[in-house]
Parts: structure tokens; sequence; C-alpha cells
């Protein structure tokens, strides 16, 4: 037994509620949560070290001893073991004893007073049960048993996840022994701890000691591998970064324990890809998987790009034996303004013609090393001298990032004819520390103004000149001319009217004179508020020629050339003075001094006017007239009254009111029959006109009821009239313009067959003859024979009369307009086929029968007495 120097740290884990905790021993002392230490380095000697553990219970005073022995370890299952001895229990760490080892139950003791009270129980250490084990199965943990199996049997029974819940059957235990077994391999990353309760009863199921706790850890062993989180991360690092400079992490996760060797996690980089400027640009810290720069030389321009295999390694990172996984760290450098941008050329040209704006006339071309389309490579063009009245600017094309030298001011060809520009160029970003602009950043523009021909212009447009109205013709007003800016050609300038509303002015088309074609009036209706305004051109000849406008305005001032008015013409007052006056208004078309006040006086020729009539000013512009005379008879009168104004000189003139004068009523307005009288028709006048109107109402009257009388007699009359006298078939023939019956665009088979009506029934709506039998079914009348037989035509006729006369939807002709037509295929036939089919010894005396038309007919072919 070797003495080396050692520190011993015993553990027991008690319920430590309200528990005060004292040992014998100077060197060994006991803390709160009854944990055995040392007080100082100690020797433990080859025989054993024995100190005694009292536990107090400050309530109610109660103590407990426990006697403690030391031995010195010699192998790896040798260690401390518990003693029981005298009623006193001490708990030791089942994984450390033999596999016979028992762990007894907790006793009780009989207190002073006689009641039986639970001892504090020393809870039992955990049982340590190691991963992965290949057995065999079952394999034994520990055997528990009671102090109380050598006076009855017992038996033992556990509970808990793992025993009788899930997962179940893990554990198990020998009822009769108290041996407890593990029934297969464990798994400390599916669950690294079982908690379980031990229980004693007595053959009869009685309890015979309280549950005691057990705890059961799964010991870890390597059997996961690190796992990355990502196995794709993505990092980004400024180019030029100095070396430490934080680039990004990777996490590696191991399911073992991270308080072992088992799961400590250690990171490397594998392989960097570039390996430019350096195969060691990065490095990782091992522990932490923070990657930093480790080298400087970062350049985007060079590489963009880096991709980096880190390896995770478990065991500390031990590669022998530890576990490995990897990934990919992609590490982007990201771009910095370290290129100013560079004119690819130190002079540029451009051209402008003059006048002309929004026009590129040259574009800048650079060069910039940095990411396109980025602050950084984006370029921004300023003018820095040669421009002072600011005529150019310099945009860019957000595309190519060119700058666009554009005339954002018209230059002047007469003026200006070059411009020697310097432009600089910078970028949207500023430069990275360090870096200095490039003496490539500015460049000269030289732009070349080229002459066009440019419009003449008036210097003074709109012109004003001031003059009185009423000049006469021909009068010079003033020269209208216009400038021509093309001072190196040689060009002429031509006048010419644009608008002159009124036509009265004339310009001289070589000089531009302005003179008065006609007399200028200020009250004309061309002349808007005393302004009258026309407007010239000027062109030049130039090639292609070019041509200006301008305006004259020409205020007229008023003179006085007219004469005042008067208002209203015509006006009605009462015969009888005192009733009511008329007010009377002057109005002018000159403007003051020439207008108002007006003086209003009557004439003294005729001497009826100031006799009868009276005025009277009212102010400056109303007067008011009225009867002088007590009585005036109604009537329409003729009043003259002179106004005159106040212009110098003044004018006047003599205004004449119709002015009607009637009897009033009491409120002062003309009666209905004042009115008349006044209009100059006297009582004997409207008598007449009452009588005119009588007698021409009679007269009309009279004509209504014989138009009336002569229509019923015309109704009333017979409607068959006299063969005789019936013309209507020479009528009917002749009012035809055609060529003839065939000609005609009647339906003539209505005439031939009256009886078939179905060709009417169905024919189109349209015009039809005035002589055509209405269509329509009409059973309720005589129906009119069919085809006539020769012999009975007077018959046929007779029928064919009474049926018409019976008809009122058919007009008295209807019947005899059968016969009116002589065409093919009548069934009366023609004289021509009657005379045709006879053999010349036929009798015609049968026609004599049918009347006196057809009396002559049979004379005619009968060969009678006429013959």
């Amino acid at each position: 037994m070797n003495e080396d120097p050692m520190y011993i740290k015993f553990s027991s884990c008690v319920d430590t509620k309200g528990t005060q905790y004292e040992t014998n021993s100077l060197d060994f002392k006991v803390r709160a949560d009854g944990t055995v230490f040392a007080t100082r380095e100690l020797k433990i000697p080859s025989e054993q070290v024995a100190f005694t553990v009292t536990a107090r219970e400050r309530q109610s005073a109660e103590q407990w001893d426990a006697m403690v022995r030391l031995l010195v370890a010699q192998t790896s299952s040798s260690s401390a073991h518990s003693e029981h001895k005298k009623g006193k229990t001490v708990a030791l760490d089942p994984s450390q004893l033999p596999k016979d080892t028992l762990l007894p139950w907790p006793q009780q003791h009989q207190s002073s007073g006689g009641l039986r009270r639970q001892k504090r129980d020393w809870v039992i250490p955990p049982i340590n049960v190691p991963e992965n084990s290949r057995g065999p199965f079952p394999q034994q943990l520990v055997r528990i048993r009671s102090d109380k199996d050598n006076d009855i049997p017992i038996r033992y029974s556990i509970t808990g996840v793992g025993a009788d819940q899930p997962p179940m059957e893990v554990f198990n235990i020998d009822s009769m022994s108290g041996r407890m077994y593990v029934t297969r391999p464990m798994d400390r990353e599916e669950r690294a701890s079982y908690h379980l309760r031990a229980h004693a009863v007595d053959m009869n199921g009685n309890k015979v000691e309280n549950p005691i706790d057990l705890y059961i850890y799964v010991i870890d062993m390597n059997d996961n591998r690190p796992e990355f989180i990502n196995q794709v991360y993505n990092g980004s690092v400024d180019e030029g970064s100095k070396p430490g400079t934080y680039v990004m992490t990777v996490t590696a996760n191991d399911a073992d324990d991270s308080t072992t060797a088992n799961g400590m996690v250690r990171y490397r980089i594998v392989t960097q890809t570039p390996q430019s400027p350096s195969q060691n640009m990065f490095t990782i810290n091992s522990e932490t998987g923070d990657i930093v720069t480790v080298a400087a030389g970062l350049d985007r321009e060079k590489v963009q790009q880096y991709t980096v295999i880190v390896q995770a390694t478990d065991m500390e990172g031990n590669l022998n034996y530890g576990l490995s996984n990897t990934a990919t760290a992609i590490i982007t450098v990201t771009d910095v303004n370290d290129n100013p941008p560079e004119f690819t050329t130190s002079t540029f040209a451009g051209e402008v013609p003059e006048n002309r704006i929004e026009t590129v006339v040259a574009n800048l071309t650079v060069m910039d090393r940095d990411q396109p389309h980025s602050p950084n490579w984006n370029a921004v063009y300023r003018i820095i001298s040669g421009d002072p009245s600011g005529h150019f600017s310099v945009r860019t094309d957000p595309v190519t990032n060119e700058g666009m030298v554009t005339v954002v001011k018209a230059v002047d060809y007469e003026l200006n004819r070059a411009f020697m520009l310097t432009v600089m160029v910078s970028n949207q970003a500023p430069l990275a520390s360090g870096i200095q602009m490039s003496f490539q950043s500015t460049a000269g523009v030289t732009i070349s103004v080229t002459d066009v021909n440019e419009a003449p212009y008036f210097p003074s447009n709109h012109k004003l000149i001031r003059l009185e109205e009423g000049v006469p013709a021909g009068t010079a007003l003033t020269t209208f001319s216009a400038v021509d800016p093309d001072r190196f050609m040689q060009q002429a300038v031509r006048y010419s009217k644009l608008s002159d509303p009124a036509n009265w002015l004339h310009i001289n088309t070589s000089n531009g004179q302005i003179t008065t074609a006609a007399v200028l009036d200020r009250e004309s209706l061309y002349t808007k508020n005393n302004v009258y305004e026309a407007t010239f051109l000027a062109a030049d000849n130039g090639i292609p020629p070019a041509s200006g406008t301008g305006t004259l305005q020409l205020y007229l001032i008023d003179i006085n050339d007219n004469a005042p008015q008067l208002l209203p013409k015509e006006a009605q007052i009462c015969e009888r003075p005192g009733l009511n006056a008329i007010n009377i208004t002057a109005a002018d078309a000159d403007m003051d001094p020439n207008i108002g006040p007006y003086v209003f006086e009557l004439p003294f020729i005729p001497t009826t006017v100031r006799k009868n009539w009276t005025i009277t000013r009212l102010n400056g512009d109303y007067a008011q007239l009225s009867l002088r005379i007590l009585y005036l008879e109604a009537g329409v009168y003729d009043v003259p009254i002179i106004v005159t104004d106040s212009g110098n000189p003044p004018l006047s003139n003599t205004s004449v009111i119709k002015v009607k004068v009637c009897p009033c009523d009491e409120n002062g307005d003309c009666t209905t029959v004042g009115a008349v009288a006044a209009a100059g028709l006297g009582t004997g006048a409207i008598v007449a006109i009452l009588i005119c109107i009588v007698i021409l109402l009679t007269m009309v009257l009279l004509f209504v009821v014989w138009m009336k009388r002569r229509e019923k007699e015309r109704h009333t009359k017979q409607l068959l009239i006299d063969p005789e006298d019936d013309v209507r078939d020479n009528i009917l023939k002749y009012d035809e313009e055609g060529g003839g019956e065939e000609d005609q665009d009647y339906d003539l088979s209505q005439l031939q067959q009256p009886e078939a009506m179905e060709h009417v029934l169905s024919k189109a709506p349209g015009v039809r003859r005035v002589d055509e039998r209405p269509v329509g079914a009409e059973p309720q009348y005589p129906v009119r024979p069919v085809v006539p037989h020769p012999g009975d035509i007077g018959d046929f006729i007779n029928e064919g009369l009474r049926a018409a006369d019976n008809d009122p939807t058919a007009p008295p002709y209807d019947s005899l307009l059968v016969f009116d037509y002589e065409g093919s295929g009548s069934t009366a036939g023609s004289v021509s086929s009657l005379n045709s089919s006879s053999s010349g010894d036929q009798d015609y005396d049968y026609l004599n029968d049918w009347g006196p038309r057809f009396k002559k007919l049979a004379d005619m072919y009968g060969g009678g007495e006429e013959d």
C-alpha cells in the first residue's frame, strides 16, 4: 500500500431538510447536503481510517450515528464499502461494488416514547450502465434487500419508466432475491437516465418497507458522428481585409454526451480552393467553428470566391479515435471601391448645331474594374471647367456607364463657335481608404458649334404705341422691324401681315414701316379695352427660309366722335299729369371725359313740344319726361329731346321718343280701351272693325252648312248611272301611259275571271287599282253568277248590279268593269273573236236584247238594214 498524497471527497446523497451533521474527526466534515469532504490534504495510511458521522434533527433533537471506514483502493473494482452495524446504514456507490454487494433497506427505529417513526432514509446512489453493452443479457446490475428478510419472506418489485411503463421491461428484478437486471443494450441518445422505485412486501402483499428510489444513468459511448447543421455554409468578406477579420461560423452537433470527450467536437480546415494568393488564406477556431482570415491579399478582381472544406471531429479532435464529418464553406469576396474609374482616352470630341437642346453631342467611355452595376462601379461625371454659362451637362448611361454630354442650354454660333470642357469622373461610393484618384480620371471634351439659319425676331415684341383714334388713312405710325441673328450670312428680311382684323394697317415689305389704311375707331368691335392688336411676319431668304412673328398693339386714345343717345325709344304715360313720368337715360359710345354729365332739353320748334311736355334732369346721366298740361288726348306723340355730352368740343343729338298717352286706372296703368284709343283709332273705326269680323264669321258658317248638305245629297244619289252617260271606259283606257293594255302592270286575271279570288288573296301588299274589287269573303251578301251563258247576258248584268247595290264594300262600278276589258282570255270574248269564229251566216240578233250598245254590234255583224 503506497501512501501517495491524494484528495478525498465522499458523497452520500441524503435528505438534508432540517438536519445538521457533525463528525468526530478534524480531518473530515459533512456539508449541509450530506457530502463528506476532507478539510486538508491527507495521506491515507495502509490501515483503515474510521470516523463517526452524527445526523441531528433540529426540531425533535433526535440524532443518528453512522460509522465510516475508509480504505485505500487497490483495484478499480475495490473501493469503500458499507458496514451495517448497530442498526446504522451507510450508502456507497453501487457501480463500484461487487455484484453480490447488498443495498440494504433503511432501518426503522423505535422512539423513546414508544411511537414508531420512519428514520430519514439514505438515498441510494445512482447506478451507471454503459450504453451499447454486448451482454450477455439479462445482466445483473445490483441486489437490494431489507433487513427484515431474516424474519419473514420478502417479495421485491420495481416500478417506473423502463419497468412497468414504456419502454417496458428494460429492467426487471428477481422478486425473491432482490437482484435487478437490465434486459437489453441501452442507448443514451434515446434515453439518458431512468428513475425506478423499489418495493418490498410480505407474502400477503403487505408493505414491509417504504419504497426507495433507484436512479440508473446510461454511460455514454462514442457512437455518434458530429453532424453539421448545414452541408453548405455561405459567408462573405471584403476584399483587402486584414488578417484576423471574421468571416463566418460553422456549427456541428454531436449526439453524444457533450460533457465527455465523446461529444466534444473540434474543427479544422481540410482544403481551400483556389489556393491563391496563399493556400492558407483562412483559419478556423477549433472549438467555436469561427472562420477568420489569416493572410492578407484578398482581391475580388483576382479571386471572387473561395471554397473551404471544414471537418468536425469528436473525441476532442483526435483523428485516431474520434468520428468525423465534413461540410463546405463558400466564402464570397465582396467588392470595395479600390479601383477608381479611368477614361479610355484623354480627349473626346463632339459637334452640336446652335439653338439645339437635349441633344447628346459626345459619349465618354470609362473603365472600372470594380463590380459592375454597383455603387463602386457606377460612374458620376462632373464638368470642372470650360462651361461657365452651364450649356452642357454629363449624364450617366445606367447600362454602359458611359458619360453622355448633353446640351441643356441652347448655344449661339454667333457668340461661341467651340467649347473646351474638362470632365472628371468618380464613383457613387467613395474610394476605399488608401486609394487615390487616377490621373486618367479627367479628360478633355472639344465641342464644335455649327451655324444654322435662325429666324428673324422682333426686338420689341409685343410693341405698344399710343395714338388718338380717328387719324386719317396713310398716316405713318411706326417702324416695326425685325433683326436677323445670322450676322455671318448675307440675308434680306421681308415683312407681311399675318393678322389685321379690321384691315386698318399697312406694312412696308422692305423696312417694316406701319401706316394706316383706314380711319382708326376706338369704338370698333375689333378693339378690346382700347387696344387694337395686329400680327406681322418677318421672313429671311435663307436655305431653308426662316421666319418670326411680332405683335403690334395700338392703344387708341378716345376723342369725342360719338354723340349721345337716349333710351328708351318708346314709352307710355297717362293722359293726366302727376300720375307717372318717363325716365330717360343717356348713353355715349365714347369714354370719360367725353361722356356725361349730359344736358337734356326740349327744342323750341315745334312749339307744342315745350307747351305739352317738360323735362327734368335727375343727375348727370338721367332725366325725367312728364306732361306739362293738365290733360292730353290719348294717342301716340313724337317727342324730340336734345341731349349734349361734356366733350371738348361737346356733341349734341336730337332723339325722338314715341310716347303713347292713354287713360289710366287708379293704379296709374293704362286701361285696355285706353290702350286701343291711344293707338289712334276712333270709336267709329272700332265699331266698323267689329261689324266686319261678325260678317266674316257668318259667311264662314254658311259655307260650312252648304258643304254639309251637298255631301249628304251626294251620298243619297242613285249608285247606278245611265250607261249612256258613263264615260269611265274612256278614262280608264287613256289614263294609262304605257304601251297598251298588255303593258299595264295590273292583275288582269281579275277582269277575266272575277269569280276566281285566290290570286288576289295571295297578292303581296302594294298599290292596287282603284277599280279593283276589295278582297275578302262576304258570305252574308248574294253571290254573283259565275260563268254566264251567252244567252243570259242581260240577266247576268242585272244580277251583278243587284249584288253590287247590296254590297257596301264594292264600288258602284265594280260589276261593269268585268266587261270593260276586251283582252285575250276574257270570258265574254271580243268583237274580233266573234267575227273570226263566225261563218258568215251567224245570227247576231240576240245581241239586240242586251241593250242599245250591243244593238249596233248586231246590226254591224248581222247584216241588218244598216248593211
